[in-house]
């Protein structure tokens, strides 16, 4: 599994946290900046990973802000992108399940460095249960194509 991940200024610390754990556990990622403290703006970051995500050159993408809504506003204006912003275990499994969401977001002002990891987890191993969550999914999708043309 391929994984885009970015951030700005604002979750520059929890994405090293995060880069760790994808390294260790042998996931395969590409980080879209930034690199640095320095003030920017989180959409030219959330859009490159989201873009990458959407065009399946990646599989998943993992996000993070100050507060992860920005990024995940951002992510979810990419036609085919399905960006959750979860602050919990159980959502990040049920957005898996029922959602396939393909990426998700974090706030680094509003998560700590385990539940973090915790909702990685479940996000990147949980499969999408398909069925009747399918036709809903398909729904979203008819939604994006009536406004994307």
């Amino acid at each position: 599994m391929k994984i885009a991940v970015a951030c700005d200024h604002g979750g520059l610390r929890l994405k090293e946290v995060l880069l760790k754990y994808l390294t260790e556990k042998g996931y395969e990622y590409k980080d879209f900046g930034t690199y640095t403290h320095d003030s920017c703006d989180y959409p030219q970051f959330a859009l490159a990973a989201a873009e990458a995500v959407a065009s399946k050159e990646f599989d998943r993408g993992i996000l993070i802000c100050s507060t992860g809504i920005g990024v995940s506003i951002t992510a979810n204006k990419v036609p085919g992108i399905r960006c959750a912003h979860c602050h919990d275990t159980y959502c990040a499994k049920y957005t898996r399940l029922h959602n396939d969401a393909n990426m998700i977001a974090f706030g680094e002002k509003c998560i700590g460095e385990g539940l973090m990891l915790q909702i990685v987890e479940l996000f990147l191993t949980t499969e999408f249960e398909g069925g009747r969550h399918q036709r809903r999914v398909d729904q979203i999708t008819a939604v994006e194509k009536k406004y994307c043309k």
